[in-house]
């Protein structure tokens, strides 16, 4: 009987039976949309810290760990500080929009700054790169069932879906926040308590230098393996550009910030949740390491975590450490289904297609929306290759095409529709030409993404000037 198993399995219907019962008393789009704009800084801060500490910061971050090493704690730590830029700057700002004008998402923010075009435009590519996040997230979540039980991807990626479209889909963020208090408890006892018995097994601190060393055979790589710019300074050029952004304006935090009951609680609790991600870096990271350590010779370093959690600490230290990797994948993966939900049918269905829906039918077709996104979730994780190139794709494209126009938008009367455009196009195109045309490699140190950033920047700052919102567009505002 593989106990493993079974405890992942009570601890999955715990989170269903707990979404599905919170779920029952959400009655309206504003409740399962923004929970009523009720949030204070503990609920806002449980919720945001879930949903940043996903498939990316566990597995992904653990399986860089296991490649690269010390530097791989980049990939986190530039999330870390596009949280704190959110709590100061960004969310109290776009908090009062969202409450003067009664925004639910952030293509309701692009709306009422820009317009319906633009909104629909970039929702659609946000569907298209939310997609890809979400199949990360069913990634991560199948490698710890094929860890632990053996099951085939497909199988495991299935059985992620179901549980997280279930709880979801039933309350939206009201059930998600709730169901996110456990998830955080779990997620970081589990890690704590895991990452010491790691290094143990390794030997300590020393131990881990020394057996990595023996692996490598190389001492030039070790010291590489142990630096903090080991990775490569393109690559960590681009992980600030493109991940500090992208955790302040990703819409689904956005949202999650909209449910806040007021400014104060929008600063706790986001700075906390940023200090929280700065700290919790080191923790995956150095169980990737000792990963590597002790087992050179995976197959896939995405295996890393979950082989880690089973093979190097007793069985019951091992079963929180497995829960806890769940709780992470499926603590993101809603938030992701939020994302989808609301650019499904509150910036498309509503928008486009019927602007006069009722608030109880906007509710319905969001809950049949996050179904949807569920299955067709399944069928784009299956040919993913792996949770670093699906979650690289969505924030590529977010950072890319909304990054300038949205923080444009909300500290400058001067950003204009035109100018939104031009910088949206232009970047995402430079992204794509250089991605494709000359193998991901962008202008001097940059890589694609990173140049399509600073073009995006660039084009917005500069049609500020040339091409400014007019007076009467400022009443938009």
């Amino acid at each position: 009987m593989n106990y493993y198993l079974i405890t992942i399995i009570i601890y999955a219907l715990i989170l269903i039976g707990l979404g599905w019962t919170i779920g029952k008393h959400v009655k309206g789009a504003a409740e399962f949309f923004v929970g009523n704009r009720s949030f204070g800084w503990p609920l806002l801060f449980t919720t945001l810290i879930a949903a940043n500490i996903g498939a990316g910061s566990t597995v992904g971050v653990t399986g860089l760990a296991y490649k690269f090493g010390l530097s791989s704690w980049w990939w986190i730590g530039c999330s870390g500080l596009g949280s704190l830029i959110l709590a100061y700057f960004v969310g109290p700002k776009v908090w009062q929009a969202a409450a003067k004008y009664n925004l639910f998402t952030m293509g309701d923010y692009l709306d009422m700054r820009y317009s319906k075009s633009f909104r629909a435009i970039t929702s659609t590519m946000m569907a298209v790169g939310t997609l890809a996040l979400f199949s990360g997230q069913l990634i991560g979540i199948a490698w710890i069932l094929n860890v632990v039980a053996g099951i085939d991807k497909l199988y495991g990626i299935i059985i992620a879906a179901i549980v997280v479209t279930i709880y979801f889909s039933a309350g939206g963020i009201a059930s998600a926040a709730i169901v996110n208090i456990i998830e955080l408890v779990v997620i970081l006892l589990g890690f704590i308590i895991a990452t010491p018995f790691a290094i143990s097994y390794v030997g300590g601190l020393d131990g881990l230098h020394s057996m990595v060393t023996a692996n490598l055979a190389n001492a030039a790589l070790a010291d590489k393996y142990f630096a903090w710019d080991g990775i490569g300074y393109t690559t960590i050029i681009g992980y600030f550009l493109m991940l500090t952004p992208a955790f302040c304006i990703s819409p689904g935090l956005v949202g999650k910030v909209y449910a806040a009951k007021n400014p104060k609680a929008v600063k706790v609790g986001t700075l906390l949740n940023g200090i929280v991600q700065l700290l919790f870096a080191f923790l995956p990271l150095l169980i990737g390491m000792c990963a590597y350590a002790a087992f050179p010779n995976l197959s896939n370093q995405e295996l890393a975590l979950p082989t880690a959690m089973k093979e190097m600490m007793p069985f019951g230290i091992a079963c929180l450490a497995l829960a806890a990797i769940f709780a992470a994948e499926v603590s993101t993966a809603d938030t992701v289904l939020y994302m989808l939900a609301t650019s499904l049918s509150k910036d498309l269905y509503k928008t486009l297609f019927n602007p006069d829906v009722s608030d109880e039918q906007l509710l319905s077709f969001s809950r049949k929306a996050t179904v949807t996104c569920g299955i067709v979730g399944i069928i784009v994780a299956h040919f993913m290759a792996n949770i670093i190139t699906a979650l690289s794709i969505f924030y590529s494209l977010m950072t890319v095409s909304l990054a300038a126009p949205f923080l444009f938008g909300l500290f400058s009367k001067k950003a204009s529709v035109k100018g939104a455009f031009w910088s949206a196009g232009i970047g995402v195109v430079v992204t794509l030409a250089l991605q494709f045309f000359n193998h991901g490699k962008g202008i001097w140190i940059l890589n694609a993404t990173s140049t399509g950033i600073i073009c995006a920047l660039v084009i917005m700052l500069v049609s500020i000037y040339i091409m400014p919102a007019p007076v009467a567009g400022e009443e938009k505002r």
